[in-house]
């Protein structure tokens, strides 16, 4: 809004790219009006559903509370006032905790498929490489 870039902005980008991608939709929803992914999250978070926002194709084959996770740190991104958002050091940390949690359930439950193999190769080959910088 300030059309000023720097890290907060950044963030903010982010946390809509996180958006559409645990959802699987655009960041502007066509419903009976064009909605912001962040808006249209942020109606349906109070009904305490995560169901009904991630992405129906991962068929509900994901830890709850690391998702949970996932989408409370997208929505601390996007947040309106730059001050209230989280760093990218931050916002890498808190990743790297869901994507933690997300290896050790597909370990767990044996279910350790391509999916996992493919979340496993991306954790050691590049997240953990990612290092946030300022423009």
């Amino acid at each position: 809004m300030s059309n000023r870039l720097n890290e907060k902005s950044d963030v903010y980008s982010f946390g809509v790219v996180l958006l559409e991608i645990i959802a699987g939709r655009p960041a502007f929803i066509n419903t009976h009006e064009r909605i912001h992914i962040s808006k249209w999250v942020g109606l349906l978070l109070p009904k305490g559903d995560i169901y009904s926002i991630v992405d129906s194709r991962l068929e509900r084959s994901f830890n709850v509370s690391s998702v949970w996770k996932a989408v409370e740190l997208a929505m601390a991104c996007v947040s309106k006032h730059p001050i209230n958002r989280p760093s990218m050091s931050q916002v890498l940390v808190e990743l790297k905790e869901c994507l933690a949690t997300e290896l050790a359930r597909t370990k767990q439950s044996g279910n350790h498929t391509e999916i996992g193999n493919s979340i496993e190769m991306m954790s050691q080959n590049s997240i953990a490489m990612l290092r946030p910088s300022v423009r």
